[in-house]
């Protein structure tokens, strides 16, 4: 299977999504994909324009009506059959997904593609329980129900880290609410959030509920937060940029659901089981080369168990294969460029004057040395308000400081802007209780951490944003709550329109 080819052929048409078909970008400029693996050009294609962007959101706009008059039942069959295509197209995004980003493709296989079916079936089950409160007399002369309501067209802007996941976690949960929606996914990763849409129209959607404009975020992304038809944005990516759309998004009084950067504590109380928390570490630090908001990235270890746990961890991130994604012995795949893995190489760099690098903190060299590869790092020592503890570094970098009083550990791990994820590591209820109770983050893992589940919500705290992700806690970003009141007496003048005018 030529990479080239099957690139070129699958997205000859362009690389804008807009009423059920492919289309070529109107803003002049063009982007070309590199796989990050070699440094090799994969496909050239042309950026969406504001213009692009006004003909998807028209589309969507044209498509509301019509999807969000469909029954519960109808949007719920359309989902089933958008989860059973993309089933059946599995192999084909977990390679598309594996080429444009470095994922391993065991990652890409086990991970990436069945969290986006597992995600398409769960939300094609929740389309039909959009639940509002009951129908009642709560005060005797009226009946109150509870309407849920599409909002509209959604804009919304995913990152490059997981570009199939991320279209899912954006699209399914708003369109099984019955609205229609307009994707800006990373020019860097374009291909499957595309081929999503193109399972979406397979699996005989209408067209314009699911459209794509990729383009560059000061054109394309902008101007869809700002589009005065777009009734609301939801972004996932760092908080800087989150600001930005939120800038944008609220002068209009849009609806608005940001997902951003996380700094996630691993803490690791004395009576942890050792190994356990080992392995978690490594897996919670390096998934996807440490490019996920929710990676462990600082380890706060109890004293008794530091150096032990930082002799095993380095051990074990030494024992990590780096190689071609396409290997599948393979476990780390390359950052996403070669700019971001110089970004993360410059953080390691200036941890050199104040901390201690046990492992890693380099890139490789031999077969390796054309792709944005970089070894799995580990630092130790730094100081609680340094760089590498306080800001986000999105690599396969772990940080890792002791504590001593229980009390110590969990002001530790809530002593950054962040509060996406975190997980704590013990066998005492009494402690993991008081963990998930006191750190400030959306998720807390016990004795694990990483596993995500569609039955489960997915947001933050803090810096790191608001409103959810996945489950049917997300149907309240994208849903209107209306009342609806009847009243009950067929009396013309009511008891309380005295306080107007007349008297009792």
């Amino acid at each position: 299977m030529g990479n080239r080819f099957q690139v070129q052929d699958r997205f000859e048409g362009g690389a804008q999504y807009i009423g059920g078909q492919l289309r070529p970008g109107t803003s002049g400029r063009t982007h070309t994909v590199v796989n990050p693996a070699t440094g090799e050009g994969i496909h050239t294609y042309e950026l969406a324009g504001t213009d692009d962007v006004d003909a998807a959101v028209a589309a969507a706009k044209a498509a509301f009506p019509g999807w969000s008059g469909a029954t519960p039942g109808e949007r719920s069959d359309a989902l089933h059959g958008f989860a059973a295509v993309l089933a059946e197209q599995a192999e084909d995004f977990a390679y598309a997904e594996s080429l444009q980003c470095g994922k391993p493709i065991k990652l890409s296989r086990e991970f990436d593609v069945p969290g986006t079916i597992d995600n398409a079936a769960f939300f094609a089950g929740a389309a039909r329980h959009l639940e509002g409160k009951s129908a009642g007399e709560y005060d005797g002369d009226h009946t109150s129900y509870i309407r849920r309501e599409a909002i509209g067209v959604v804009g919304s802007i995913a990152p490059w880290n997981y570009p199939l996941q991320m279209a899912a976690w954006k699209v399914l949960p708003a369109i099984a609410a019955g609205n229609t929606i307009v994707l800006k996914p990373a020019e860097l990763t374009p291909f499957t959030s595309l081929m999503f849409a193109q399972a979406a129209t397979e699996a005989g959607l209408p067209d314009g509920v699911i459209n794509v404009v990729t383009g560059a975020g000061k054109d394309a992304g902008e101007h869809l937060v700002g589009h005065p038809d777009v009734a609301m944005t939801s972004f996932t990516g760092s908080t800087p940029v989150g600001k930005r759309v939120a800038e944008i998004a609220t002068a209009s009084v849009k609806r608005l659901h940001l997902e951003l950067g996380g700094k996630a504590p691993f803490l690791v109380f004395d009576d942890a089981d050792l190994e356990a928390a080992i392995h978690g570490a490594v897996a919670g630090a390096l998934i996807n080369t440490g490019q996920d908001c929710t990676a462990a990235t600082r380890a706060y270890v109890q004293r008794p168990l530091y150096d032990a746990f930082v002799s095993g961890v380095a051990e074990l991130m030494e024992s990590v294969r780096l190689g071609d994604p396409f290997d599948e012995s393979t476990d780390l795949g390359p950052l996403i460029s070669f700019a971001q893995r110089d970004r993360v190489a410059a953080v390691v760099d200036r941890a050199r004057s104040y901390a201690r690098i046990v492992t890693g903190g380099e890139a490789p060299q031999g077969a390796l040395k054309d792709g944005a590869y970089y070894r799995p790092t580990l630092i130790a020592d730094a100081a609680q308000d340094s760089e590498a503890v306080q800001d986000e570094i999105f690599g396969p970098v772990l940080v890792v400081l002791p504590f001593d009083s229980d009390d110590e550990g969990i002001a530790l791990a809530n002593d950054t802007p962040y509060g996406l994820a975190s997980s704590a590591w013990t066998r005492d209820v009494f402690r993991a209780h008081r963990a998930t109770r006191e750190i400030k983050a959306g998720c807390v893992w016990v004795n694990d951490h990483i596993p995500i589940l569609s039955e489960m919500p997915h947001g933050g705290y803090k810096a790191s944003g608001f409103g959810k992700d996945m489950s049917a806690y997300s149907f309240e970003e994208y849903t209107q709550v209306k009342h609806v009141m009847f009243d009950n007496t067929a009396v013309a003048r009511k008891d309380w329109h005295r306080t107007i005018f007349g008297d009792r």
